[in-house]
């Protein structure tokens, strides 16, 4: 990479993005774009996105995942109330490349901001829209969280032990993973305009997003009828795959489901016989005893150290590592070495912590310009860049 290549503009810039979202899924999707160099503009009503309170407030008031969720964008206020509020959103709209809402399907509709209205008068628009079940079908018009599309979508069936009851994960994961795919679908529908001219509508349903992770739980019910069912840390469709105890009470991730995989685990173990035992040289064989399998690797997991075993196991090339906390992982060497945990200016000048951008680029540089700071903040300057005029208050 020469120097020259190094000062490129970073993938997005130049692109205009008016983001009608908030909580989490429009937000995280308007948040990716930005990192990528768009100018996105967030639009909050006068009170402010709710996520502004949610969870550890900074001295400021305003939440510290806020700060960092809504990062390197553009703040204004407008109240959708006011019909001379939605004119002036409509004006924004027209003047960007792409628009993302989380809106009940035909909420923006009724006030002339929908993908039809604008797209009518901007054809190259793309439009991406973000619901609990989609546009249409007889759930259109039901509410949408990412707990609900996590459960209905499939997600939750399959978590937790199989003696429990269904367990949710630590994040907002359908939200996160509808947000993935808005991008995808904003990103490819600017390369089809660029291609004929004509922008799109993209529908992102957050339940269709966690039900398109469920990897083999489909085809396998739709083509053998088997119904998968929880089965707590093992995975269900190769082994060894799991988090084992270790000596000092720590738990240890172990992937040895392939087959040089598996024989180097097993002479790492001391156990090289097992590799060549029927009841394991093949995976199926390996997922019909996996219970013995496991029980094997745990007794051996729980006479080292997490350190000693990390330590085999890197030497042996096997998939491993610690199960980690968020305190472990800001002290982590790779993930300080890569800038994953870095820090972006708050509106004073303080260091607010927050996630690096994903994905990396060589020649197209991305960075962390500033965090969500006070609601409005950047009224006066996005109204003179995009040339139109103060006509509405927050």
């Amino acid at each position: 990479m020469s120097v020259n290549e190094a000062s490129k503009a970073p993938p997005l810039q130049g692109i205009r993005v008016l983001e009608l979202g908030s909580s989490v899924a429009g937000p995280a999707a308007g948040r990716l774009l930005a990192d990528l160099g768009a100018d996105v503009y967030k639009v909050e009503p006068p009170e402010g996105d709710q996520l502004r309170t949610w969870g550890e407030l900074a001295p400021d008031g305003t939440s510290w995942w806020f700060k960092s969720h809504n990062r390197n964008k553009n703040l204004i206020s407008f109240d959708l109330r006011k019909d001379e509020d939605v004119a002036l959103v409509r004006k924004i709209a027209l003047a960007c490349d792409v628009v993302i809402e989380n809106f009940r399907p035909g909420w923006l509709e009724a006030k002339g901001l929908g993908p039809d209205s604008l797209r009518a008068e901007k054809p190259e628009l793309v439009y991406v829209s973000i619901s609990g079940y989609g546009q249409d079908g007889p759930y259109a018009q039901r509410p949408g969280y990412g707990n609900i599309a996590e459960s209905m979508g499939g997600v939750r069936y399959l978590t937790g032990d199989p003696d429990g009851p269904p367990v949710r994960v630590g994040i907002s994961l359908g939200d996160e993973l509808a947000a993935l795919y808005s991008v995808v679908g904003a990103l490819a529908g600017l390369i089809a305009r660029k291609r004929d001219g004509s922008g799109d509508a993209v529908d992102v349903s957050l339940v269709e997003s966690c039900f398109s992770l469920l990897e083999g739980t489909l085809p396998e019910y739709a083509n053998a009828g088997k119904v998968a069912k929880r089965m707590g840390n093992r995975y269900v469709r190769a082994a060894p795959s799991g988090v084992y105890p270790t000596r000092d009470n720590e738990w240890l991730a172990v992937g040895g489901n392939s087959q040089p995989i598996f024989r180097r685990l097993t002479a790492a173990m001391g156990r090289p016989e097992m590799a060549d035992d029927a009841k394991f040289s093949t995976n199926q064989a390996r997922m019909t005893n996996v219970v013995e399998l496991d029980a094997a690797i745990e007794t051996w997991t729980r006479s080292l150290d997490i350190k000693d075993a990390l330590h085999v196991l890197a030497e042996a090339h096997v998939p491993a590592g610690p199960v980690m906390s968020i305190e472990d992982i800001v002290a982590d060497p790779q993930f300080l070495a890569r800038g994953a945990v870095a820090t972006v200016p708050d509106d004073d000048g303080t260091a607010v912590g927050t996630y690096g951008p994903v994905p990396r680029f060589a020649v197209h540089p991305t960075s962390l310009r500033r965090a969500a700071g006070r609601i409005d903040r950047d009224r006066e300057r996005i109204l003179q860049e995009l040339g139109l005029t103060q006509g509405a208050t927050a």
